[in-house]
């Protein structure tokens, strides 16, 4: 059984500024190319985690939509029919092999001569989506928030690639690589890990009040499963 609450968030966090330089700081600075040089096909968050996020997907996309999956790797988590009930599946992320062996994502025989919407890059590089301007209805960005060392700019170029009432939905658990995580999200619990990323949404500017839900699967006999959290921000309609 997989438990769906919700819960409004804070409007905003405290007045800026709120972030230093050293929030940002990570224990390993160095390239990040080559920590994920080598692939991690392996998953991330536990079974129960990875059922709920899924269902997440199938009951928040719309069929036909354009969706960018972030930080992606080998696997999106999206349900299994979202391939052919989507319009068009996109992804970045560090590794171009883990890429290529995302069997969810789109065909296209005229992108690098690899058949699959992608682009390997490190947003901690450059945060520029390479992207036109409103192309996507859905952002998914799974577990990596948390290395970013420019959330803020990365979710302003999210904005811009989004439709006008295109949505970004953020997905966070408890695990992550230590050495590459910002120093003030080591610090923090659930809940404030939440109220970070609002405050990131908040300071990127554009997108309507968040929201934020615990899809934590409730397993029998209180067996353990890895928390999963979604917070989610859709993208101001202009007005004229």
């Amino acid at each position: 059984m997989i438990s769906n609450s919700s819960e409004e968030l804070l409007p905003s966090p405290p007045p800026p500024p709120p972030f230093r330089d050293e929030d940002f700081f990570r224990s390993d600075s160095s390239d990040d190319g080559w920590f994920y040089k080598v692939p991690r096909l392996i998953y991330h968050i536990d079974e129960p985690a990875i059922a709920s996020l899924t269902q997440y997907y199938r009951s928040n996309i719309r069929s036909k939509s354009d969706i960018l999956d972030i930080c992606s790797s080998w696997v999106s988590h999206y349900p299994l029919e979202f391939p052919v009930k989507m319009n068009k599946i996109y992804a970045t992320g560090m590794s171009k092999l883990e890429l290529q062996l995302n069997d969810q994502l789109s065909k296209d025989n005229n992108n690098d001569g690899d058949g699959l919407y992608y682009k390997a890059m490190d947003l901690n590089v450059d945060p520029t989506l390479p992207y036109k301007d409103e192309t996507f209805d859905v952002i998914t960005c799974c577990a990596s928030i948390e290395y970013l060392i420019e959330p803020i700019k990365v979710l302003k170029e999210c904005y811009r690639v989004l439709k006008p009432n295109g949505k970004v939905i953020i997905s966070q658990s408890n695990r992550c690589f230590p050495s590459k995580t910002i120093a003030m999200w080591l610090q923090m619990n659930d809940r404030q890990h939440l109220e970070l990323i609002n405050g990131y949404f908040h300071y990127a500017g554009g997108f309507k009040a968040r929201k934020a839900y615990d899809i934590t699967a409730t397993l029998p006999n209180n067996e353990y499963s890895d928390p999963m959290f979604i917070i989610e921000a859709v993208k101001e309609k202009r007005t004229k």
